[in-house]
């Protein structure tokens, strides 16, 4: 019955299914179809031998990381940034999500969120290049203004104290609409009865905010942060490596996991290694949701996950 009922709802809403398709795909060929070869962590694997021909080293593979000079500071980076990105980028999405709210102009309201949006869909190559623009010891907005009001001009591609602050500010400003949009969508759900009932007992719009919207809204706050935290020990790669680079100057600050593993595998070229830090993340990421959504469970339980 079950599958007659599927072909049944495939025939009802084929062009549903067929936007869904290389979705599907994608998930099952990257996903899926990938996860035997976990394996090769725990292998020396040769193409030649492939998966099951390759020599078995144990844990042999996690040395080179965990062995390294560098393994605390990458990690304590990669955590940082990570909350750093987390919590300014929720905090900042949630309050301009009520404020676009509380506008009454429906075409300011398309504006702004059109607006707040474009960030999100620039690679982070021209990021990058809009970043030279404004910090660029050269020709940077910023350090012309320094030279306007007499001050030195800053190179702050070799001075990594201003590089957290810099990416923290980066990652906001490119997800902070994309998430803002989630939270909107969650507000605009609310049942408006609520609100005109608080306005009927006199209640003020800094009171429905505080005590009705936040509070309703807290549960989607709570589940998309503990998916969130599933990747924090994973480095926004694209970001960070778009901006830095390979400046090794800046490396105390920005170095992360996902960076540090490529320039190794790029002088190395040892899948097995790489897939042993790739499956360590995985492992922190699935502790770090189950742990995050536990203490959710205990404290609030209508935003777990599970």
């Amino acid at each position: 019955m079950k599958k007659k009922s599927f072909i049944k709802d495939v025939m009802k809403n084929p062009v549903s299914y067929l936007m869904l398709l290389p979705a599907a795909v994608y998930s099952l060929a990257f996903g899926y179809c990938t996860i035997p070869y976990m394996a090769i962590a725990f292998q020396k694997y040769s193409y030649k031998g492939g998966l099951l021909g390759s020599e078995w080293v144990g844990f042999r593979n996690f040395e080179f990381f965990f062995k390294s000079n560098d393994v605390l500071r990458i990690i304590l980076n990669t955590i940082k940034l990570n909350l750093l990105f987390i919590t300014f980028t929720t905090l900042s999405a949630v309050t301009l999500a009520i404020l676009v709210n509380e506008v009454n102009r429906r075409r300011f309201k398309k504006i702004a969120q059109s607006c707040y949006l474009l960030p999100y869909f620039l690679s982070w190559a021209i990021v990058s290049y809009i970043l030279n623009a404004i910090i660029g010891s050269k020709y940077g907005i910023a350090n012309g203004f320094l030279e306007f009001l007499g001050l030195d001009r800053i190179n702050f591609y070799v001075q990594p104290k201003y590089w957290t602050a810099i990416l923290v500010i980066l990652k906001v400003w490119k997800d902070l609409g994309m998430q803002m949009v989630i939270y909107l969508a969650a507000i605009t759900g609310f049942d408006e009865e609520v609100y005109e009932a608080a306005s009927i007992d006199g209640a003020g719009r800094f009171q429905m905010c505080r005590y009705i919207t936040l509070p309703m809204l807290l549960p989607t706050v709570v589940m998309l942060t503990i998916m969130a935290v599933g990747k924090v020990f994973y480095g926004d790669f694209g970001m960070i490596y778009a901006i830095v680079g390979d400046n090794g100057v800046l490396y105390d600050a920005t170095d992360v996991i996902d960076t540090y593993v490529f320039r190794t595998m790029r002088t190395i070229g040892s899948p097995s290694q790489a897939m042993a830090i790739s499956l360590f993340q995985a492992c922190m990421g699935f502790i770090c949701v189950w742990g995050t959504n536990y203490l959710a469970k205990k404290k609030f339980s209508e935003g777990a996950l599970f």
